[in-house]
């Protein structure tokens, strides 16, 4: 079972689903060759593949491929479904810094057969997480610089306001698919910038004000 902490308030949440949006920043699309979509394109991650700060990520045997992806969490923090977007933003709790790892080999494989590609986005080790700090502490989390480093070298440094989908939408959306309950997390995408990492090496990913993430690679 994997918890996170809603800092500053003696409030624990256990990890439900993850919801993840791809292709949610134009030029993140762009760099994997992928049209910008219409809706928001969904896929999910399980409780088992979340790590704390400090831990490691462990590339499975069956990748050559591994990648980072910094981005902003969405703790939820009261159930919702079919929530407008316009009472959306009730329902989250807080931010947090995540790194979506991504197997890019096993995913293109996957994708050029037609088929799912969980096994890419899911594996263990495959949700670096942070605690989360209350909603109320960011004053706006469209506006937010998200950065990542592999052994100190710059790699990403976006801003969320370069979102395509905003977060009330994205809630709204996904609560009309799966009920949101208390613990399930939302990762919101990546800027531009992702690529590969490797046994060795350290990543670190910060988003100021939010959280920061430092994780070595095993």
């Amino acid at each position: 079972m994997k918890t996170r902490k809603l800092i500053g308030i003696k409030q624990e949440f256990t990890i439900g689903k993850i919801v993840c949006l791809a292709r949610n920043y134009a030029e993140h699309a762009k760099e994997l060759g992928n049209e910008t979509p219409a809706a928001p394109v969904l896929f999910m991650k399980p409780a088992s593949s979340v790590i704390g700060d400090g831990d490691a990520v462990s590339i499975p045997a069956y990748s050559q491929e591994c990648h980072y992806e910094v981005e902003l969490a969405v703790l939820i923090g009261t159930q919702c479904r079919n929530v407008s977007a316009d009472n959306a933003m009730e329902h989250v709790a807080g931010y947090g810094v995540a790194i979506d790892m991504t197997l890019r080999d096993v995913q293109n494989q996957l994708k050029a057969k037609g088929l799912p590609w969980e096994i890419a986005k899911g594996f263990d080790t495959s949700c670096p997480l942070s605690d989360f700090v209350p909603a109320a502490a960011v004053a706006d989390p469209h506006n937010l610089n998200l950065k990542l480093a592999v052994n100190g070298e710059g790699r990403q440094d976006g801003t969320s306001s370069d979102m395509i989908h905003r977060i009330p939408q994205i809630v709204a959306y996904i609560s009309a698919i799966f009920t949101l309950e208390p613990g399930d997390v939302i990762l919101t995408g990546t800027p531009a910038g992702v690529g590969p990492v490797r046994a060795g090496e350290v990543m670190t990913a910060e988003i100021v004000s939010v959280g920061r993430l430092t994780i070595p690679v095993t």
